[in-house]
């Protein structure tokens, strides 16, 4: 009996923490979305082609101001790059305490 309340309760838990914003979506609300994510995967390519170009490039005829230049595009095309990837990111503990409620539930 006490497996069977400890089990409902997570089952709620998790019902409660689902998003229901997913569901609300409309068509309008999706082909932007659409013409959004095209828009980023252009932008991103775009840039991993330039930093190819970039570590392509022949650094020793450049002066020291030019490299810098270079180092601080880079920077800011790789942090760009990580914003966009969004994602959904799992702690260590989190993923711990999933594997432990599935031990001790089953």
């Amino acid at each position: 009996m006490k497996k069977l309340i400890l089990c409902t309760m997570t089952v709620l838990a998790f019902l409660s923490l689902s998003s229901t914003q997913s569901f609300a979506t409309t068509v309008s609300d999706s082909t932007s979305q659409i013409a959004a994510t095209t828009t980023d995967l252009k932008r991103g390519e775009s840039l991993v082609a330039r930093l190819d170009e970039i570590k392509a490039m022949d650094k020793s005829t450049l002066n020291f101001n030019e490299k810098r230049q270079l180092r601080k595009e880079t920077r800011s095309i790789k942090k760009e790059l990580a914003v966009t990837n969004g994602g959904v990111y799992l702690s260590v503990g989190a993923i711990i305490i999933i594997v432990l409620l599935l031990i001790l539930l089953l």
